[in-house]
């Protein structure tokens, strides 16, 4: 670029050029190595007037055009979903400046972005479009909470959601990762909800649920549907992203694609993975050092590494645990996640109160978030409070019933159940936690021992030879070094006297 002769030249030849885009490309240009918000460009190339987005799609496409990209390869001109836009290209400009601490360096590749199209409201009467209505605004602010995913505002999404454009052409317009779509019918009473999240690329659709409800309080309603739908969206949301990164070259991983990474081990529940999650996070954190979300990650794997997988139980241990989740709550206070590990390492601390504080604090952040609802419930439990507990557990899998962590939704619910004395309904929970296909060897040894207290040691028994395979040498002194963490020792001898019953050493 020759900024004095207002001249783009491309192997020695010039590029014929719309005064404007020159403006735009010498605007990325000189400010290479940030992003660009869109108000920085409309305010430097429309000065004092009032255009559309669809202007700034257009100048973005020719400069594009101009420099042999396009919106698909994103090779020299970047962008940043729901920011702007940010220059790529080296040759252009001089090297940026560094880097400050707390900026993060993934946004070539950045956080999801969601569009949620307004609901069609098929052959209605009028209160189907009422519903829609609200329905959009409503999970447009139920999506927002979770502030890992930047979700295109109400106003823009309905301009475009009803300006009868091809559905391709409404999402790059949007720069859109993901589309939420979905229709209202009535019938009498009845209100069916239909709701697809789809990926913009290749406009695949990555899940679809139906929701039928009775209408009665209108309000209560929406507030119900938008929490549900909120709440799986987010859940498949993760996975689609976790799947994303591992697709990725290694030396195109950027802090939030290595966060990605680090969540999808975390979840095997193994304890190699656990390991993998820890390291995955901690280069994370090197490459993005004020990015929140690997810290709170790093701080509750830690934790469980001490539980569940024979990891280190020592104060040190924990202590470290705590400052991350401390940290990650300093950088981002309006986050559930950070309160939610931050609530986890507490109860490992046996701090019961701060436990339940920062959970409920999470929950006033994220009525939305299941793992928060499930770690309520869980420290609930370990107070004492075995009865207000179940609520939470309720939520938790009513918000994410294919939750990666719903195995332990199920079996913390079993072990309120046990503290009540129903040991029917322990069992029942215990066994569906069981069943999952990555739950921990905990799950079962919990199954074994309320089944003990049942009455129905033969079945007990026959669970033991699993319970080993998966834990070779588990013991009941074992898990009594494990649960280090219980506060009253009449529950920890009512699940070790279970286990005795069965038969485990």
């Amino acid at each position: 670029m020759d900024f004095d002769r207002y001249e783009l030249r491309l192997e020695g030849r010039p590029v014929a050029l719309e005064p404007r885009t020159f403006d735009l490309l010498a605007l990325l240009a000189r400010n290479r190595g940030r992003t660009v918000t869109h108000d920085e460009i409309f305010s430097h190339l429309w000065p004092g007037r009032f255009v559309s987005d669809a202007a700034l799609s257009s100048q973005i496409r020719s400069a594009r055009k101009a420099l042999g990209d396009n919106g698909k390869r994103q090779a020299i001109i970047a962008t940043v979903h729901g920011r702007g836009f940010r220059l790529r290209n080296a040759a252009l400009a001089p090297d940026p400046a560094p880097q400050s601490p707390g900026e993060l360096d993934h946004r070539d590749n950045p956080a999801p972005c969601v569009a949620v199209l307004p609901c069609a409201a098929p052959g209605d009467d009028g209160r189907g479009a009422v519903i829609a209505g609200g329905l959009h605004e409503d999970l447009i602010n139920a999506l927002s909470r979770n502030r890992w995913m930047h979700v295109v505002t109400r106003n823009t999404a309905f301009a475009l959601g009803r300006s009868g454009e091809p559905p391709d052409e409404i999402l790059h317009r949007l720069g859109a990762d993901y589309a939420v779509t979905g229709s209202v019918r009535l019938a009498g009473d009845r209100v069916r909800v239909t709701v697809q999240l789809t990926e913009t690329q290749g406009l695949r659709c990555i899940w679809s649920d139906r929701f039928d409800r009775r209408l009665r309080d209108l309000f209560d309603l929406q507030d119900e549907l938008s929490g549900l739908i909120a709440a799986r969206v987010a859940s498949q949301l993760g996975i689609s992203e976790q799947k994303r990164a591992a697709r990725l070259r290694p030396a195109s991983l950027g802090a939030w694609e290595l966060y990605q990474l680090g969540t999808a081990e975390f979840y095997r529940f193994t304890a190699t993975g656990n390991r993998r999650c820890q390291d995955l996070m901690r280069q994370s954190l090197a490459r993005a050092p004020g990015f929140a979300e690997p810290h709170a990650r790093l701080a509750y794997a830690m934790v469980l590494e001490s539980v569940y997988f024979e990891g280190p139980t020592e104060e040190s241990h924990l202590d470290e645990a705590l400052r991350l989740a401390e940290r990650a709550a300093a950088l981002d206070d309006q986050e559930a996640n950070t309160f939610f590990a931050l609530g986890r390492v507490q109860l490992a601390r046996g701090d019961y109160e701060r436990a339940i504080d920062a959970l409920e604090a999470a929950l006033e952040l994220n009525p939305y978030h299941a793992l928060s609802h499930c770690g309520l419930g869980d420290s609930l439990v370990s107070d004492g409070r075995p009865e207000a507990a179940i609520p939470s557990f309720e939520r938790a899998l009513a918000l994410s019933p294919n939750d990666p962590f719903r195995w332990a939704f199920m079996s913390y619910r079993s072990l309120a159940h046990m503290f009540l004395g129903d040991h029917a309904a322990a069992v029942h929970w215990a066994s569906r936690a069981a069943l999952v296909p990555n739950a921990h060897y905990w799950a079962r040894a919990k199954l074994i021992s309320w089944l003990a207290h049942s009455g129905d040691l033969i079945t007990a028994r026959t669970n033991v030879p699993a319970l080993m395979r998966a834990r070779p040498g588990f013991s009941c002194e074992f898990a009594r070094s494990r649960l280090f963490f219980v506060r009253d020792p009449a529950h920890l001898d009512l699940f070790l006297d279970g286990l005795h019953r069965a038969g485990v050493p």
